[in-house]
């Protein structure tokens, strides 16, 4: 099966979109004959892992490209709003979007090509152009796409500190030309989450099985493992929780940590909480620790490269992600594929990975609310040994309907479907 495969962010260095992106065409390339077609900045770093694998670069323009050096040094940066961010980065992926189509639509038109795959951007808010070229014995596949998820009602301070005001400019998208032609004329379209399936339902009246639920995340086969380290832990430690993610208002950490410092002062010495990540709410965190007087209890790592992270998860005994906000949440799959209990939010994609065989959910009723359910279920798993070991174990089994290597085949049977 010849696939074109389109992800302008795929790269295997770097974080969040453009790993994911990697992940699914490094997965996804052991299945089918594939050819990928991604933007020149990522050649550095797939070069280095290419092997005999198709890569076509997208070259940019100097004005474009001194463009979007600018706005991540200073917009990006200050202002961290994925509509923000959507609105300005438009006119770099509008070119990728030009040349991708003028380049290949020959190709495509003369059916090189079994089938047509578009994965990023993950947000459902830009056209893509190369849906013009596919005939009715090339089918056109976008996806999966994820996001519009709204904060919670009780969450509106933490809302206006993430600049929700620019929410406004996710309706720059209707104005795009092409953009409704786009998800009319894809033969399947992939939604990361319910909502999403549901936004996208209301927006273009598709249904399935045209549209359907395909989670975006996934894990690397190495963090599927009960093996367990203990580094260097303290005597008096008898537990550990543990926190990965950018450390922006609404992840919460801010929540672990108030929900650590409620604790009885005998309970809470057993305890050790280490953040992995960093971000603008670093120093308002360790603040935070210094004012609850934790200095003992909490450490922070920084940012870790993401195949580090996995020491972490296998030192830890509990994984905890209170996200008020979350469209992916990958962390928190690698946390169950390492056999963690998860102590999330429920609300968004998190909510769906998360069941009551692995963990627990928490509704976002109040910030008082969700921190005393994190004080409560902490304390629980902290002495219910065997309710641990039960989590662990179901974890573990749930993560691994989200090993890539699943995921991939998954996808190749969407093709099937598309092309019968």
């Amino acid at each position: 099966m010849k696939v074109l495969f389109i992800v302008n962010d795929c790269n295997p260095e770097w974080a969040s979109v453009p790993l994911l992106g990697y992940f699914f065409y490094d997965a996804l390339s052991k299945l089918v004959d594939m050819t990928l077609v991604t933007h020149e900045r990522n050649k550095l770093a797939l070069e280095k892992v290419r092997s005999k694998r198709k890569i076509h670069y997208i070259e940019e323009d100097p004005r474009v490209s001194n463009y979007y050096k600018y706005m991540n040094k200073y917009v990006f940066s200050r202002w961290n709003n994925w509509p923000l961010s959507h609105v300005l980065s438009y006119p770099v992926y509008a070119e990728f979007n030009q040349k991708v189509y003028s380049q290949f639509k020959g190709e495509v038109t003369e059916g090189k090509y079994d089938i047509v795959h578009a994965l990023t951007p993950i947000l459902p808010r830009y056209p893509i152009k190369i849906h013009k070229a596919c005939g009715k014995k090339t089918p056109f596949i976008i996806g999966p796409v994820n996001g519009g998820l709204p904060f919670p009602k009780s969450f509106g301070d933490v809302a206006k500190k993430e600049a929700v005001f620019f929410n406004f400019l996710r309706y720059f998208s209707i104005l795009l030309p092409g953009y409704k032609a786009t998800y009319k004329k894809a033969n399947t379209v992939l939604a990361g989450s319910s909502y999403t399936q549901k936004l996208l339902e209301d927006m273009f009246v598709i249904y399935p099985p045209k549209l359907k639920l395909f989670f975006e995340n996934g894990i690397p086969s190495e963090f599927l493992s009960r093996q367990r380290i203990k580094n260097d832990r303290p005597e008096n430690v008898l537990f550990h929780l543990l926190f990965v993610g950018r450390l922006v208002p609404y992840k919460g950490a801010d929540m672990i940590i108030s929900a650590l410092g409620d604790m009885a002062p005998g309970i809470k010495k057993k305890i050790i909480l280490t953040i992995v990540g960093d971000g603008p709410e670093k120093m308002n965190l360790q603040q935070q620790v210094e004012d609850l007087h934790l200095e003992e209890q909490v450490r922070f790592t920084g940012w870790v490269d993401h195949k580090k992270t996995l020491e972490y998860y296998r030192d830890a005994d509990v994984f905890c992600f209170p996200s008020v906000r979350e469209f992916g949440g990958a962390v928190v799959l690698e946390a169950m594929a390492a056999g963690l209990p998860c102590i999330v939010v429920n609300h968004g994609g998190i909510s769906e990975y998360v069941t009551s065989e692995t963990g627990f959910k928490i509704e976002p009723v109040s910030r008082g609310h969700i921190i005393s359910a994190i004080k409560d279920n902490v304390e629980r798993l902290m002495y219910d040994i065997q309710l641990r070991s039960r989590l662990s174990q179901r974890a573990i089994i749930r993560a691994g309907e989200f090993e890539w290597g699943n995921k991939a085949k998954q996808i190749v049977t969407i093709y099937q479907q598309a092309l019968a």
